[in-house]
């Protein structure tokens, strides 16, 4: 996993907001997004549901992706996702 400020400094390949939005919400958006980048490009989620912390991670590691970590900011979570194949 990614330290701080390696997550801090990633430029995503691809954005996703699903902040204001309960589970399984930001689940199905990091779902659908996530077929739209290639390969070894990054996603970022921003979430504030805090159960996403759990699901996102537990999610790529059962689909074959690298969950790169989570950075907390005001009020909301941005949470780091590889595509892995």
């Amino acid at each position: 996993m990614a330290t701080l400020e390696e997550l801090k400094a990633i430029k995503a390949d691809k954005l996703v907001d699903a902040r204001g939005t309960a589970c399984p919400g930001p689940l199905l958006e990091v779902k659908k997004g996530i077929t739209t980048v290639q390969v070894g490009q990054v996603m970022e989620l921003l979430s504030s549901d805090a159960s996403t912390n759990k699901d996102v991670p537990r999610w790529a590691e059962k689909k074959g992706h690298e969950y790169l970590g989570t950075v907390e900011d005001a009020g909301f979570w941005r949470i780091f996702v590889r595509r892995g194949k």
